[in-house]
């Protein structure tokens, strides 16, 4: 399977059935991600006697798109094994398979996370030189945005899947980032040489041998993130979840407060309405939707993951993630990067064959 960068029309494939709104919330975010990318196809996959009398009411939509059928659908309580073994005609499965075909450059889904990291790596497979995918989004910062990962697919990793994920990291940074010189940075419990796990440590010994795309800081810890120190923090999945988890947490926590706060008096409610453009912004710019669409990243074929509970405009972003990627050529860039990486190992002979990649148990992230 190639990344068919920019080499003729784009076409995203949607589980249509995926997420806590569907096929609703999909078809909307589709028909936002049309205004934001006009020349882009749809093959919409899922229930056709659902879908095909809501895409009617959508005929701009409808006139880049079509319907492919599937009879199942994967629910958010099935076990990965389950939707391996009972799901060759869900919806989720029928658009992993047309992007394995060639009939669509990239899929979308905000299915199940388990089941689809599980099938999306049955069908696509890892890419040369990468042991494990992981799971990458985007983390609002001081300074714009960063790119974090793992988030949940691999709870534990070595000192070889961290550097791997470096270098994954760095490369998404540079296709949808436009970064040029990314900086990168181990996720530890502090900043010095000595502490942390032997993996990440031995990780960070590597990392600062190695010639890849981006620049190695060494050490971040949590407050780091939201600071926007690096570009790219890499970890293992547990503590991606963990930190991810704890953010949103954490903002929804202060919008709560903040809401209370405003209700608690007419005087501060009075401050609520001259402030309100400037809370506007701030909405605006937490908005965990303007974030949405993390990337499977280490496939040998583009998997876009939204939340399951997102709206059509969080489905959009999503959907714009996908696009971005296929447009860049992003898994060409990755592998010619561990082309390099391997090559560098190696002794310098870039034609130097890759170590086979290990197959793995699929973790279940939340």
């Amino acid at each position: 399977m190639t990344d068919p960068a920019a080499s003729g029309p784009v076409t995203i494939a949607l589980d249509a059935m995926g997420g806590d709104r569907a096929p609703e919330m999909v078809l909307d975010g589709a028909e936002i991600a049309r205004t934001h990318h006009p020349d882009v196809h749809f093959l919409i996959v899922g229930d056709e006697a659902v879908i095909a009398p809501l895409l009617k009411k959508r005929p701009a939509l409808a006139a880049v798109s079509s319907i492919r059928h599937a009879a199942d659908r994967i629910t958010n309580e099935d076990k990965p094994s389950t939707a391996i073994r009972g799901g060759r005609n869900s919806s989720m499965r029928i658009a992993i398979d047309a992007v394995a075909a060639g009939e669509a450059q990239c899929i979308v889904s905000a299915g199940n996370t388990g089941a689809l990291m599980a099938m999306a790596k049955i069908v696509f497979k890892t890419l040369p030189g990468i042991d494990r995918p992981a799971i990458a989004s985007f983390f609002p910062t001081l300074r714009g945005e960063s790119v974090m990962l793992d988030l949940g697919a691999n709870i534990e990793c070595d000192a070889e899947n961290l550097v791997q994920f470096a270098i994954m990291g760095a490369v998404f940074a540079k296709a949808v980032l436009g970064l040029v010189d990314p900086t990168v940075g181990l996720l530890n419990v502090g900043s010095e040489a000595l502490k942390g796990p032997d993996a990440v440590r031995d990780a960070a010994a590597r990392l600062r041998e190695l010639e890849f795309p981006g620049r190695f800081e060494g050490f971040v810890e949590g407050d780091d993130i939201p600071a926007g120190k690096v570009d790219v923090v890499v970890t293992d999945g547990f503590s991606g979840n963990v930190a991810l988890k704890t953010a949103e947490g954490t903002a929804k926590l202060y919008a709560t407060w903040l809401r209370h706060s405003f209700q608690s008096s007419w005087l501060a409610s009075l401050g609520y309405l001259l402030a309100r453009g400037a809370f506007r912004r701030l909405r605006h710019r937490t908005d965990p939707r303007q974030y949405n669409g993390a990337l499977f990243l280490g496939l040998n074929g583009i998997c876009v993951k939204s939340h399951g509970g997102t709206d059509g405009e969080g489905f959009a972003h999503a959907i714009d993630v996908g696009v971005d990627l296929v447009i860049h050529g992003f898994n060409d860039k990755v592998k010619q990067e561990f082309s390099r990486f391997e090559g560098s190992r190696n002794g310098g002979d870039s034609a130097a064959a890759l170590p086979p990649t290990a197959p793995i148990g699929i973790e279940q992230p939340q």
